[in-house]
């Protein structure tokens, strides 16, 4: 079975590690085509050759970089010319150029196709937007959801085809391994976030720590437009010297980080034009037993499950409740943690997800030569 597979989220090196247990499975032949960078709004995220072994990674050219919507492959009818996929995995929203493209040229090689999506709120677009969205959702094989508020979405905009909920990447368990539980006076408190945004709920968790007794500190790693309200609110709340900025974390250092907290909190809040989707962030620090505090936003508590706690988002003192409780009880720290791992290995590692994931393309495939 041959797969073709177009995400720029692979990119990032440690996303690769799933592309390396999916190629691991004897009856698949996969190819991912990549770009050499994408253009995020917080800076460039270039390509990181981390995990490549057993699959062909393609570089390819990419247009209007950086245009979440508007972006596409140029040179991907000629490669699904040369490689003539079975299948092709569009890692991509149905509403994208890209997709549709792919989706139209897939199916003139007559591949079969499947596309990813996070999207958890239902949006209309303008046109041509919703036109292309349309058409994909009429024409694709198969759809990858990563949350479950994402399966009513696409079903209330017409989707009827055959789904799974799938996350779109795992963690790897060898990487991110719990530390010793040695106790210590210092309760660390940790919100680690790629981008500093009120949506993220930060301002909450320094609100909720700024009343708890003892010995504590709170780590914010991340940067972004809200990073000096949030030091301006540590000042105000009288808490500057117990809050510490650290900006981004390298994505090689992210297992370190989470590994020095005791607890990780992620007290997302909804918008009108946003929830959580899945908050990667937990699974990351539960495969370190780093016990996990969060939102009901969106898709956290399904994360979360019984490994954690989880709290009414926006409320500040529901979230000072569960911290002082796990500042107060070491042991529940550690069960906690403990339990997080064990959901992890069953549910988010990479393999986990790889063979979720393949068994969509055996379905498909099955299919298509029935």
């Amino acid at each position: 079975m041959k797969v073709l597979m177009l995400s720029k989220a692979c990119l990032v090196g440690a996303y690769q590690r799933k592309l390396e247990e999916i190629a691991a499975f004897a009856d698949v032949d996969l190819t991912v085509i990549v770009p050499p960078v994408w253009a995020e709004p917080a800076g460039p995220v270039p390509l990181e050759r981390t995990y490549t072994s057993g699959y062909q990674l393609l570089v390819e050219p990419i247009r209007f970089n950086g245009r979440f919507h508007l972006h596409y492959y140029p040179t991907l009818r000629r490669r699904l010319g040369e490689l003539k996929p079975d299948l092709v995995h569009i890692d991509e929203e149905p509403y994208n150029l890209a997709t549709w493209l792919a989706w139209r040229q897939a199916r003139a090689v007559g591949a079969k196709t499947l596309f990813f999506s996070w999207q958890n709120l239902h949006r209309p677009y303008p046109w041509p937007f919703s036109q292309m969205e349309r058409q994909v959702l009429n024409g694709v094989d198969y759809a990858l959801m990563g949350n479950r508020d994402a399966v009513g979405v696409w079903q209330a905009k017409g989707y009827t085809g055959p789904y799974r909920v799938i996350p779109q990447f795992g963690v790897d368990p060898v990487l991110y391994q719990p530390r010793s539980h040695a106790e210590r006076d210092l309760f660390v408190i940790g919100a680690a976030n790629r981008r500093l945004v009120p949506e993220k709920g930060t301002d909450l968790l320094l609100r909720a720590a700024a009343e708890l007794p003892g010995n504590w500190q709170v780590r914010v790693a991340g940067d972004g437009p809200e990073r000096p309200l949030l030091q301006k609110l540590a000042r105000e709340l009288g808490i500057a010297d117990r809050v510490r900025f650290d900006g981004a974390i390298p994505s090689h250092e992210v297992a370190d980080y989470l590994r020095w907290l005791d607890v990780l909190v992620l007290p997302s809040r909804t918008r009108p034009n946003w929830k959580e989707q899945f908050g990667r962030v937990l699974i990351e620090a539960m495969a370190c037993e780093t016990a996990v505090v969060g939102s009901d936003s969106g898709e956290i508590p399904h994360v979360i499950g019984q490994s954690g706690l989880i709290f009414p988002e926006d409320d500040v003192a529901a979230l000072r409740k569960c911290l002082e409780q796990l500042q107060q009880n070491p042991v529940l720290r550690v069960k906690l943690g403990q339990t997080g791992r064990q959901r992890v290995l069953k549910h988010y590692t990479q393999a986990q997800i790889a063979a979720q994931t393949v068994a969509v393309y055996r379905e498909i495939y099955e299919q298509s030569i029935a």
